[in-house]
């Protein structure tokens, strides 16, 4: 697949076959995806891949944050049961969720620097991911920022930003693509013969 392909069809997966992606190739993915560019070699990122069982203990901690944000007040009882039960079921049919964090640098210089570095290593999963027929979606679910969801699954929120959840599995169904922007109102040219 060449770059600009993958680029272009690379698609935002919400629904997952229930095959499980083989482990060597989540580690290729996961492996080259570390030639995203990185300052001063740091290398941030750190994931934490949950699967097969670990995906119950991952869904419960997860249901256990939406309690504590709110996510179910408002409902009756039996409104709230099949919300729950939805949303677990939901997290448990897809066969992959990749966690991942980076040590947070107390210099707010470096600390965005390790951010970017972390957000362009993810995009390199995604493209390397999609070029092997997996498909992921990048989330920043609100769990991320709940510093008890950091501590339920063994992770000191003072010491690790969690930047992302990646799902991940085999598409079911890939999505049309979406217009983009003409480049022509994003692209702004200083030249020098630009008027004041």
């Amino acid at each position: 697949m060449e770059l600009l392909e993958a680029i272009r069809s690379r698609r935002s997966i919400h629904e997952y076959k229930e095959e499980q992606v083989d482990q060597k190739v989540l580690e290729h993915i996961f492996a080259e995806s570390a030639w995203a560019p990185n300052h001063r070699m740091k290398e941030p990122w750190q994931i934490r891949l949950y699967q097969d069982k670990g995906k119950e203990a991952y869904a419960q901690v997860v249901m256990e944050s939406y309690q504590r944000q709110g996510f179910f007040d408002g409902y009756d009882e039996e409104k709230t049961k099949r919300l729950q039960e939805g949303i677990r079921e939901f997290l448990l049919n897809i066969p992959h969720h990749a966690l991942i964090y980076m040590e947070r640098d107390e210099d707010i210089r470096k600390y965005e620097e390790d951010y970017a570095a972390v957000c362009a290593y993810i995009q390199n999963v995604q493209l390397l991911a999609w070029k092997a027929g997996v498909g992921v979606l990048w989330t920043t679910s609100p769990y991320l920022h709940d510093e008890q969801f950091s501590e339920a699954i063994g992770l000191d929120s003072q010491r690790f930003k969690l930047v992302s959840v990646l799902q991940m599995g085999y598409p079911k169904r890939i999505p049309n693509p979406k217009v983009r922007t003409p480049i022509h109102q994003k692209l702004h040219l200083y030249d020098g013969n630009e008027k004041s």
